[in-house]
């Protein structure tokens, strides 16, 4: 997965995280949907700042690997 396909796929969770946010219907399965998609937009950003770095330091972002969501989820903000 490139750069663009990881924006790609962050601009659709994000899309589909406001349409949850505006829908007017907040069941426990939008609660649990809504947080399965802050995990994977985690995961993304993190997945998109790894290449960057390795590209940034010479090394190959190809290299880069999604990071397990335990992991991502515990990083301080």
């Amino acid at each position: 997965m490139d750069e663009n396909d990881i924006l790609t796929r962050i601009h659709a969770l994000v899309d589909e995280e406001h349409k949850l946010r505006d829908s007017s219907e907040h069941t426990d399965d939008t609660r649990a949907r809504m947080s399965k998609l802050e995990a994977d937009l985690d995961q993304c950003w993190d997945l998109l700042r790894q290449r960057r770095a390795k590209r940034q330091y010479g090394e190959d972002p190809e290299e880069a690997e999604a990071r397990p969501e335990p992991q991502v989820e515990s990083y301080l903000q």
